[in-house]
């Protein structure tokens, strides 16, 4: 019976009153487009711009201040422009003779033409109406943020508080897209980590570096002190055996961790300190990943690969990991750079010791590569339902920039809660990149995992 109903035609008629009252639709939605704007008005933003409303424009609502009313005004102008384009649409499709609307046509195509045409272009304007938000200015946490005038300026470097306060990858419940103008909130441990002598050598202090740069201090001042290595440092595994084995205790600091060898970072281990990475200092269990399917979320790399057959040869990793998915992309002769910190954990140094490329960054740094140079973006366990809209939004931006035409994003089981999916969905399909694969699947009853490959569309000036 569904599949009868889903194949039979809909007459001209009833597909004239369905534009009808699509267009009744669009005539509400700049209603209340106008009539949001007349609050606005109302309230004096527009018609006197004296000191109280400007201190009413900055009140404080979940860490934002309203709404930058230029790029407000901007996304209505938008807005009417798309809802006018939709009823150019509509209305061609009504007196054109040969357009849908004097077709007989089935239910699937009608409501694929009330996808593409009418509701995806309006959730486009909803999202990026809630992408105009102005950061909460805080003198405390935000030291220098009233030095700028550039709103663009300002919501880059105002700290972005995860969603419904949950802690980021790093266990951080804020991050900060660095200028380096966060040094100034951090003045103390600034001072405490540029206190040494010269030519001697460095404290001990990695934790405090890190510190500074999960903090948006970030890149750190180079110093004039050399960095102590191990005592018991052993030269490493020939790279036939270094990329499966485990490396050697000896080869790394181990102060400044709860653990003191690799045997205790196990996942049987309760008090390794960190979580995030399960099982990542576990090569046998880290050997199956990317080469099986436990889920189908899970792709193969023989399968993205063969997407495109002997064009991915260098990438970059944005995961938190020990690098196995460098390891293992090395193996079909593809060079990988894996982002990394030591969240509890010696993740660098592992890296390194397997003879992999260890990049040293947090979030709050633009990628240090140049555009249109990466074949491949992977991202795994990394970037999921904590992340503001916003702040995601520069992310992608930034891969966008630096994965070259034809390049391939890797999103390799995004997760956030089933509330939020579709506001993903968007943020990752607003480049109109081509889906070469998409999977979404349950993680949990409240939560959902997203796989996608897409690849990026040639752009040209």
């Amino acid at each position: 019976m569904r599949w009868r109903m889903e194949t039979r035609h809909i007459p001209r008629s009833s597909f004239t009153r369905a534009i009808v009252i699509l267009q009744i639709i669009l005539v509400v939605f700049v209603i209340l487009s106008v009539a949001s704007l007349h609050h606005f008005f109302h309230v004096g933003y527009f018609l006197d711009a004296n000191e109280e409303n400007c201190q009413k424009f900055q009140t404080m609502s979940n860490g934002y201040a309203d709404y930058d009313l230029t790029a407000l005004h901007d996304r209505v102008e938008e807005v009417l422009a798309r809802i006018s384009d939709i009823q150019n649409k509509l209305q061609s499709s009504l007196k054109n003779k040969r357009s849908i609307a004097v077709k007989n046509i089935t239910h699937t195509e009608f409501r694929i033409f009330l996808e593409e045409q009418v509701m995806q272009p309006l959730y486009s304007v909803h999202v990026a109406l809630t992408l105009v938000r102005i950061p909460k200015p805080d003198a405390v946490e935000d030291p220098l943020i009233n030095f700028f005038t550039v709103e663009e300026t300002r919501k880059y470097i105002t700290g972005k508080g995860n969603k419904d306060g949950k802690l980021s990858v790093y266990g951080t419940n804020r991050t900060y897209n660095t200028i380096g103008h966060a040094c100034v909130l951090m003045r103390k441990e600034l001072e405490e980590y540029m206190d040494y002598d010269m030519g001697s050598y460095c404290k001990d202090d990695w934790n405090l570096a890190q510190k500074l740069m999960l903090g948006g201090c970030d890149p750190l001042p180079r110093r004039r002190c050399l960095a102590p290595a191990s005592n018991l440092y052993q030269k490493p595994l020939p790279i036939n055996m270094s990329l499966w084995t485990m490396p050697d205790d000896r080869n790394v600091r181990w102060s400044n961790y709860k653990c003191r060898d690799f045997k205790c970072l196990s996942s049987r281990n309760p008090r390794r300190s960190f979580s995030k990475c399960i099982g990542c200092f576990e090569f046998e269990k880290e050997k199956l990943r990317w080469v099986s399917n436990v889920s189908l979320a899970d792709f193969l790399i023989a399968d993205v690969l063969a997407v495109k057959p002997g064009e991915i040869r260098i990438g970059l990793d944005v995961s938190v990991g020990t690098g196995s998915f460098a390891a293992r992309m090395r193996e079909w002769n593809v060079t990988i750079v894996s982002t990394s910190l030591n969240l509890g954990a010696p993740f660098s140094e592992t890296i390194a010791l397997r003879g992999l490329i260890p990049l040293y960054v947090t979030l709050n740094q633009r990628l240090p590569f140049f555009d249109n140079t990466m074949d491949l973006i992977h991202s795994s366990v990394f970037l999921d339902g904590w992340i503001d809209l916003q702040l995601l939004d520069f992310f992608l931006f930034d891969w966008d920039r630096v994965l070259r035409p034809g390049g391939l994003l890797w999103l390799d089981k995004f997760f956030c809660s089933r509330k939020d999916l579709d506001d993903y969905i968007y943020m990752f399909l607003q480049f109109r990149y081509k889906k070469r694969k998409w999977v979404i699947s349950f993680k949990s009853k409240d939560e959902v995992y997203l796989s996608a490959l897409l690849e990026k569309p040639p752009r040209s000036l």
